[in-house]
């Protein structure tokens, strides 16, 4: 099976499907399905040209030699071969006569030994003159392209493999469910085939559904009930959307590849990547992507945003779970490609955040909201952060079942008096008082001291605790009962792996949230679930929460997707600014996505934004490299030295007086100097192979065009992707 479930290949043909019309509407989901596609190099389109063939690299050697030249020459080396062959034969079968005659006499023996060596003047000749007329170049401009239009206009006319109706035989899109499904159950599922009215979203998701439930009787007898019922609406997204509005042309969810752009026919590019179309897919972007460029070059519409609309995509189609991390006013898709849109700060925001993203265990929780919270520079106190929360959140959850809310939290961490005395009462309730007491005493000696992070850390929780974020955080409920249901809502409307029952569960975004339990809580702990995030930041009118905020829910992200235990879906992450979100822990935390089928597209303005410590840890923590024009030369330094060196052959020209010649030759250049005005020189060339910079600092700097951008990937398996020149408005 190929990645995420997609069969790697329809060859199974039917005539079952013989009797369907010719849709002439809607998706012509046998066409997709037919369309030829070439794999097996990573980073390619597979629907774009093929990559280049060594022998179609060696026929680029002389493109720069014109055709009638070419042809004269090969004619005059024909014409000088052949007088050769003419005139040398003569003389050696001469020779062979009177050598042979005499021993074997004029019969097949001489026959024989004059085919020879006719034989080996030929081969001879051939190697000489073909190579000075350069035949073999000749063949493969002139002579194969026309052997290839005989070959196809003779199949042309050949008899195309019908079925007994006389009609040509198609690709069955449903060959996969023709094994176990009953006679009759894929009637409708044709019908809407021949009608036009299945997508590309709809095929995926129905086989990624077959392969979830294959071994599992009655999950697979509810999948083929559905499709009976149904047809191709069974086992819809419990969002009920089956695909994206507005949603772009380059997408191939057959492979999961988003085409990016077209590599550029320069030198600077490898031969065998020359004008083909590069695109990303899941093996790509498991190694996690960091784009640097400054703000206006095409860094959020031509690559988060295609990154967003594949992930949501491939989330509709049951295989991806995507979460996009960026601005309110960012370009990253409208908020119906999303089935939660966390807007802290927007009056029509639907879903809230969870401080703690649903963590099974009280610590860890406290450790990610830590994080978030110091800026960098606090990072030094970051380990006394992490103690002091976690001090206080495992205490609170052991006595009230759920973690503290906001305001709670703030009072807890600040010392207050009651506060304390009412979480100690609710531990000796409980009878965990004596668990946890260490904890607080140790929590309770803090307060006050200089070197406490309680204050600190209550002052940026702070930030969070405004009027116009009431409800979008982890409150302190009224009653015990508004706790855990609020927190795990998102995931009680996720999707379940393999489900299979026809029924659109209503999205929380529907329904008004009450005003006294708050939003519902997204948790990012439901990464198991083909859900599509937005997490839409106040970066205007708020922008240090917009800053914890990033921060929190990467943090969050690359835990969850790096601890899960199911790991059948792609999980991806698009971060708009990064700037933010990027330090020791999560530079250390990207490098564990590629093995947690997981990956992060990251976009920075300048590495200038970067503590100058993260800048090489986090070039090696990510496969992919994308520089865009307009990069800063200190930026430009770190990408060169990164994509290493290349051999490139350097020609050296001399140019000096001619004077060499007797007196006609020094007199016929003295005049040609009078009339031309200028100097006869000779030139001298020479060549040598030297190493040089695939990419220099100026070069990334100064002369990357609009519009391109220089990308470098790296797959799961390590097959490297090397520097390429791409435009992306191609």
């Amino acid at each position: 099976m190929a990645l995420g479930g997609a069969p790697q290949a329809y060859p199974q043909t039917s005539d079952r499907t013989s009797d369907r019309p010719v849709a002439h509407r809607g998706f012509d989901l046998i066409g997709w399905l037919s369309a030829p596609r070439h794999s097996g190099t990573p980073g390619m389109f597979a629907l774009g040209p093929a990559a280049r063939t060594p022998q179609e690299q060696r026929d680029e050697e002389g493109t720069g030699v014109p055709s009638w030249q070419l042809l004269l020459r090969a004619a005059l080396n024909l014409v000088v071969a052949w007088e050769v062959f003419y005139y040398l034969g003569s003389l050696v079968n001469v020779e062979i006569r009177g050598f042979v005659v005499p021993k074997v006499g004029d019969g097949g023996g001489l026959t024989f030994t004059t085919w020879l060596v006719d034989l080996l003047e030929i081969a001879l000749l051939i190697k000489i003159f073909g190579r000075m007329g350069r035949w073999p170049l000749v063949w493969r401009r002139f002579g194969r392209p026309l052997v290839r239009r005989a070959v196809e206009a003779t199949e042309k006319k050949a008899v195309i493999p019908a079925q007994a109706d006389g009609r040509p035989q198609t690709v069955d899109p449903w060959w996969a469910f023709r094994a176990v499904a009953e006679p009759g159950g894929l009637a409708l599922l044709e019908q809407e085939t021949a009608a036009g009215r299945v997508s590309d979203v709809d095929h995926q998701r129905l086989n990624r559904a077959l392969e979830c439930v294959r071994d599992y009787p009655d999950r697979l007898a509810a999948l083929l009930a559905a499709v009976r019922d149904h047809g191709s609406a069974a086992c819809a997204h419990p969002s009920g959307a089956r695909d994206l509005p507005g949603r772009g042309a380059g997408n191939d969810l057959l492979l999961r590849q988003i085409r990016l752009g077209a590599a550029e026919d320069v030198p600077k590019n490898p031969p065998a990547y020359r004008g083909v179309d590069l695109a990303l897919d899941p093996t790509l972007l498991g190694t996690s992507l960091l784009a640097v460029g400054p703000s206006g070059t095409g860094k959020t519409a031509r690559l988060a945003r295609p990154v967003a609309e594949t992930l949501c995509l491939q989330a509709l189609a049951g295989t991806a779970v995507a979460v996009v991390v960026g601005a309110a006013d960012a370009d990253l898709g409208p908020d119906s490609w999303y089935d939660v849109v966390v807007a802290p700060g927007d009056p029509r925001g639907r879903y809230g955040l969870d401080l703690y993203g649903g963590a099974r265990r009280p610590d860890e929780g406290a450790a990610r909201l830590a994080d978030a919270l110091l800026p960098e520079e606090l990072a030094p106190r970051a380990t006394l952060a992490r103690q002091a929360l976690q001090q206080v959140v495992g205490p609170f959850a052991a006595a009230y079942g759920r973690p503290p809310g906001l305001r709670e939290l703030c009072l807890l961490l600040r010392g207050d008096a009651d506060a304390w005395t009412g979480l100690r009462e609710e531990l000796r309730a409980s009878g965990r008082l004596t668990d946890h007491q260490y904890d607080l005493a140790q929590r309770e000696r803090m307060h006050g001291q200089i070197d406490d992070p309680g204050g600190l850390l209550a002052d940026r929780l702070g930030l969070l605790d405004r009027p116009v974020f009431a409800g979008c955080f982890n409150a302190a409920p009224s009653g015990a009962e508004h706790g855990t249901d609020q927190q795990n809502s998102v995931q009680q409307n996720s999707v379940q792996q393999g489900s299979v029952p026809h029924s659109t569960v209503p999205r929380g975004a529907d329904r008004p949230p009450s005003a006294d339990a708050g939003l519902p809580l997204f948790a990012m702990h439901a990464l198991d679930h083909p859900l599509r995030v937005r997490i839409a930041l106040p970066e205007h009118a708020h922008p240090e929460a917009a800053r914890i905020l990033a921060r929190l829910a990467v943090g969050q992200f690359l835990h969850a997707a790096g601890t899960r235990q199911d790991r059948s879906l792609f999980a991806g992450l698009v971060v708009d600014d990064a700037s933010a979100v990027i330090d020791a822990h999560s530079v250390r935390d990207l490098q564990r996505l590629r093995g947690a089928h997981s990956g992060a597209v990251l976009l920075l303005r300048t590495l200038s934004d970067l503590p100058e410590s993260l800048r090489a840890p986090l070039f090696g923590a990510v496969g992919g490299r994308m520089a865009f024009p307009g990069l800063a030369p200190w930026d430009g330094t770190l990408f060169a030295e990164t994509w290493g060196t290349v051999w490139v052959d350097e020609r050296d020209v001399t140019r000096a007086p001619d004077i060499s010649g007797g007196i006609i030759k020094r007199t016929w250049r003295a005049i040609r100097t009078v009339l031309a005005g200028e100097r006869a020189h000779t030139e001298s060339v020479t060549t040598r192979r030297v190493e040089r910079r695939r990419w220099s600092p100026s070069e990334l700097a100064q002369v990357l065009p609009g519009g391109h951008a220089v990308l470098s990937l790296t797959a799961v398996d390590g097959t490297p992707v090397p520097p390429l020149l791409v435009d992306l408005r191609s």
